[in-house]
């Protein structure tokens, strides 16, 4: 018989956001495992620390998944907490998606102190966002704003707001839910004004794959429609070849047995934009989510971003 485990880590970024979603898993990891301990470890992730510069200069999203999947694999953690939206379309060899948490809202918020919404903002307006999928579709409704670079965690986005830095930002409806902050959104965009990112407001839990007896500890926490939802979207990138060089977004969304899904390529600048929807039975919610990326890359061409 295998030993018994009565210890376990979680490593995690250490953002305030970062830091409750893990301690969420903790509490409903130990809640599942009566009698199991779990220690929350901080890896320093160099993405968090380049602030200056656009995630697709430095390496990408990855930045911020790549450490953490690392820190497990050399023994520093036993399992990851991510942001999905974060994570890379393909995992590291040797990582596995243990669960994935019951998702948050996925839908973005709009935040100014000048306007009510996109539309109602002046013109010549400065967005701060540091996502291309968020510039592109800003830039696609809203050709005459410009659009600035804002990184950091949320408390740094607001602070340059107030500093007017920009004159309104986007940032998930999830994170600010989980932070107690959402009366500080001026608006949530519905997924008709702005499609969110795939895998939005979903948190996940990566482990090594060789061990299983980890796993076990985690399943209970799996939220199975999060989980149908959230592949779907990821199949999706991965038929986009999807990184955050792209303005890619994507969402699915299930209704009793039926799965409708809507995706969205564009170029950065927002001249050109694509759109797909698929429904059907939730059971082909992948086959329809990879059948409608085929559909984009086929209307992309070779000379989408020239």
């Amino acid at each position: 018989m295998a030993p018994t485990i009565e210890k376990i880590t979680l490593g995690t970024r250490g953002s305030p956001l970062a830091m409750l979603q893990t301690e969420e898993v903790r509490d409903k990891l130990m809640a599942a495992n009566p009698g199991l301990l779990v220690d929350i470890v901080e890896i320093k992730v160099v993405g968090d620390q380049i602030q200056d510069r656009p995630l697709a200069e430095v390496g990408g999203k990855g930045l911020f998944t790549k450490e953490l999947d690392r820190a497990v694999l050399d023994g520093r953690c036993d399992a990851a907490v991510h942001s999905m939206k974060d994570v890379e379309t393909w995992l590291a060899d040797g990582i596995t998606l243990a669960c994935l948490l019951e998702r948050e809202d996925v839908r973005d918020a709009f935040l100014s102190p000048v306007a009510g919404s996109l539309a109602d903002l002046p013109v010549g307006a400065r967005v701060g966002t540091a996502s291309l999928r968020r510039k592109a579709q800003i830039l696609a409704q809203r050709p005459d704003v410009e659009v600035v670079l804002f990184r950091g965690n949320v408390q740094t986005r607001l602070r340059k707001l107030e500093e007017r830095v920009a004159d309104a930002t986007l940032l998930a409806m999830a994170g600010l839910n989980r932070l107690g902050m959402a009366e500080v959104a001026t608006k949530a965009l519905a997924p008709e004004e702005m499609l969110p990112a795939c895998a939005q407001g979903a948190v996940g839990v990566t482990l090594a794959t060789n061990r299983p007896d980890l796993a076990a500890l985690f399943a209970p926490l799996n939220h199975e429609e999060t989980a149908i939802r959230v592949h779907t979207e990821r199949a999706f990138l991965d038929v986009l070849d999807g990184t955050c060089h792209t303005p890619i977004a994507g969402l699915a969304e299930v209704q009793g047995g039926t799965v409708r899904f809507r995706g969205l390529v564009a170029r950065e600048d927002g001249a050109r934009v694509l759109t797909v929807e698929r429904s059907g039975p939730v059971a082909d919610a992948v086959a329809l989510a990879r059948d409608a990326g085929a559909q984009l890359r086929a209307e992309m061409g070779d000379t989408f971003f020239d």
